[in-house]
């Protein structure tokens, strides 16, 4: 099974942190955010992780090297100056991606979640990993309810946040055209076909949105370390 870290975007919020890099590899606890999620992969038994680039991917690209010191290999999805948004990039990647289900993750997340999943449960497109609100986003994205998500607006006691890490298969793009488009419309008409399931995750997250929590998670990983 391989993963997809997403890592194109131009980290807005992040600004002005981000002028001379790409979100990725600002740091917290003493090392990039991006090695996290490689080395979490890793101890999964992920060895084959493709990276997108375009804000400063080359500087991203000469960072990773060729994955021999995390015990992976790397290919990169180059998406030109413009990066693709989430779905057009993973659109733009699947043929590095090989035809059976894979893991996508954001890269401008810090999460200590296991990927075990090696399967996408029978019928369905997506799983969804779905944390608990944060203050930032007290609405949520999904609903989830008996391990499905939900269609329709999200509502109600089940409400969760996305955590950016998902199960994907190809065939969820199927009707997809290349070029820049979000990845939550294409969940939302799976998850009305009952094709989207999803998990409640309680352990560590945080969206690294803003300079502020930046600091925030690096103050933890560093007491931590």
């Amino acid at each position: 099974m391989r993963a997809l870290i997403l890592a194109a975007g131009r980290g807005e919020r992040m600004r002005p942190l981000t002028e001379d890099l790409p979100k990725p590899l600002l740091r917290a606890g003493g090392q990039p955010l991006i090695d996290y999620h490689i080395q979490a992969l890793a101890r999964g038994g992920i060895r084959e992780i493709v990276v997108n680039l375009s804000w400063h991917g080359e500087k991203l690209r000469s960072y990773l090297g060729d994955g021999a010191r995390y015990g992976v290999t790397f290919a990169f999805s180059e998406e030109g100056p413009e990066p693709l948004e989430t779905g057009g990039g993973i659109h733009h990647a699947l043929h590095l991606l090989g035809p059976g289900a894979f893991w996508v993750v954001n890269g401008d997340i810090a999460c200590d979640y296991q990927f075990t999943r090696r399967t996408l449960p029978s019928g369905a497109l997506a799983h969804l990993v779905l944390v608990p609100n944060p203050s930032h986003n007290q609405q949520g994205d999904f609903c989830l309810s008996g391990g499905r998500i939900v269609a329709g607006p999200p509502a109600g006691p089940g409400t969760r946040t996305f955590a950016g890490i998902s199960v994907l298969d190809p065939q969820l793009f199927a009707d997809a055209t290349p070029g820049r488009f979000p990845l939550a419309p294409l969940l939302r008409a799976a998850a009305e076909r009952g094709a989207v399931t999803g998990e409640e995750y309680p352990g560590r997250w945080t969206d690294v949105g803003t300079p502020g929590r930046l600091l925030a998670l690096d103050a933890e990983l560093t007491a931590r370390r």
